[in-house]
């Protein structure tokens, strides 16, 4: 069995950290360790709040309590962590094991109950200390798929008792690592139109000169005024190809640190503010992850430290200066960034152009734009900074904005359709346009009187749009009139190609069965086990529901002894 030394430093000020008992955790897995993914890489939208450990690209390796304690909570959902446990221990802190296949006998007896109980595949239930006990090296779960996994594999975390999920490198995970982290692409941003680098006021893409020792530097540049820099970086592991995230990043600004960002802990509610670290317009037009090492204003992550002027450096006429970044792995392996820059004041040659609409928003009070059909209201604090928005209807499209703007609330968009017949309401919704061809994808739709809303954090292009397309249902592994008393599974396939499937049931001889959904595969399958009572003749029946009331029911016989 391989173990791996759990401990970790938890500050809980600046003067103060506690470390945390040894040898008090063990392995989730019986496995070398190998990740996919480390704490805190840059997602789509939030931090990586865990571990991803490999499970040899298969799925049903056993999964290990990692100490004593309780089964606190069990979720089981279509997507995100798709069938996930929680354990809490005697310590105060909770384990969490995600993307699972299934999970162990007595779990799976005690969640199916509530699945049956409530006749409803998705669930979350959260049970007392005295119902589901476990002790250290327990089987708890077998390793899966399940949820927006996007392949085989164990997302594993540790939270501390405010649920905040904590490094867990810090745990001394036995990971074999000797890689330098890597640089791809440095930037400087001129801050203010006096600031230039090299003779221009907007952002600039400097070249990065990879040096024999691993370390990296940047051709000498001449600037003048507030500059900023922003890299993008990765650090690979020796056992796997992965572009992991990187543990720390420092600044020093002629010696002296002025920036250091420290991946240790974050909490749910300021993961959604990842998009204020990286260069999010650049995201979205390049698909790179520029990480900002300086810090704008209404930048609320916690994860900065040693910070002086924000980040930013300050360049004077006819001064020579050094600004160099350290990136490290959890490793210690450190790979250096070096910029020699000399003062030139000038008068920029291009300035940053400031493009103006007719609508502006201010990120600090609530607005509303009208036209047409078309109502969009936002609160205040959407956005974090205010901005000339584009806003226009044409028909029944609406254009609002390019969606390159990092967005922190949801708003509303809403649609009159007081203009409509009833019997063509029930199949209306709003779409975003999305993609190179603008397929228009659901955005979840409500309605109140003669108003459609849907309530979105994505700028772009809508359209009211109408879906009278059924879902479709077809049998798997089984044909009408089968015999299937030797099966395990029983198997169909649901499809909707228009708003997507919102609701699904299942009977056999009008009693309720669980029927999992896979919706990667878009497979429905109930497991004969279950013992939902059988005669020798059953009736099937299958009703899928997509997001407008659009309905398929699907009937068919078996015979089972």
């Amino acid at each position: 069995m391989h173990k791996f030394l759990l401990f970790f430093l938890l500050s809980y000020s600046v003067f103060s950290q506690n470390q945390y008992p040894q040898d008090y955790f063990r392995s989730p897995l019986d496995i070398n360790i190998v990740l996919a993914g480390t704490f805190a890489e840059l997602r789509s939208n939030h931090f990586h709040s865990g571990l991803d450990i490999k499970t040899k690209q298969i799925e049903g390796l056993k999964v290990y309590g990692i100490a004593d304690g309780y089964v606190s909570r069990i979720k089981i959902a279509h997507f995100g962590y798709g069938k996930a446990l929680y354990v809490t221990h005697p310590n105060g802190y909770t384990s969490v094991y995600a993307h699972l296949q299934k999970f162990s006998p007595k779990i799976e007896d005690y969640i199916k109950a509530k699945q049956y109980e409530k006749e409803s595949f998705e669930i979350e239930v959260f049970p007392t200390p005295e119902e589901l006990k476990i002790t250290k090296g327990e089987l708890i779960a077998y390793s899966g798929n399940t949820g927006s996994s996007s392949g085989p594999h164990l997302h594993f975390e540790i939270r501390d008792n405010e649920e905040r999920p904590i490094n867990p490198m810090l745990f001394g995970v036995d990971v074999k690592d000797t890689r330098k982290p890597t640089i791809s692409n440095v930037y400087a941003y001129p801050i203010g139109p006096a600031s230039h680098v090299n003779g221009s006021n907007k952002k600039q893409k400097l070249r990065v000169i990879p040096q024999k020792n691993g370390d990296y530097k940047i051709e000498d540049l001449k600037a003048f005024g507030t500059i900023g820099f922003a890299l993008e970086t990765i650090d690979r592991q020796d056992l796997a190809a992965n572009k992991n995230g990187v543990y720390n990043i420092s600044t020093y600004y002629n010696g002296i640190q002025n920036f250091e960002i420290d991946f240790k802990r974050f909490s749910f509610e300021e993961t959604k503010h990842l998009n204020r670290l990286i260069d999010y317009s650049h995201y979205k037009d390049k698909k790179q992850k520029l990480q900002k090492l300086f810090i704008e204003e209404n930048n609320p992550l916690s994860l900065y430290d040693n910070i002086i002027d924000s980040g930013y450096i300050t360049i004077y006429d006819s001064t020579a200066s050094v600004y160099k970044a350290k990136i490290s792995d959890f490793k210690g392996n450190e790979t250096n960034l070096d910029i020699t820059l000399k003062g030139d004041v000038k008068l920029p040659d291009d300035v940053e152009e400031k493009v103006t609409t007719q609508h502006y928003i201010q990120h600090d009070l609530e607005a509303e734009l009208e036209q047409d059909n078309f109502k969009v209201s936002f609160y205040k604090d959407t956005f974090y900074d205010s901005f000339f928005i584009d806003f226009s209807v044409k028909n029944d499209t609406l254009t609002l904005h390019k969606p390159v703007l990092p967005v922190k609330k949801s708003f509303t968009i809403s649609y009159d359709i007081s203009n409509f017949k009833e019997e063509d309401l029930k199949q209306l919704y709003i779409a975003e346009l999305i993609g190179w061809n603008n397929w228009p994808s659901y955005s979840t739709t409500k309605r109140k009187g003669n108003t459609l809303s849907t309530y979105t954090k994505d700028l772009g292009t809508y359209v009211l749009a109408r879906d009278t397309v059924a879902p479709t249902i077809k049998a798997v592994n089984f044909k009408d009139g089968s015999w299937l008393s030797k099966y395990r599974y029983l198997k169909v396939k649901i499809n909707d190609k228009g708003t997507g499937i919102s609701n699904y049931r299942a009977t056999i001889n009008g009693q309720w069965i669980l029927m999992e959904y896979n919706y990667k595969n878009k497979i429905l399958t109930y497991d004969f086990n279950d013992a939902v009572k059988t005669e020798t003749k059953n009736k099937l029946k299958v009703i899928v529901t997509d997001n407008v009331g659009n309905n398929t029911t699907f009937e068919t016989t078996f015979f089972r002894k």
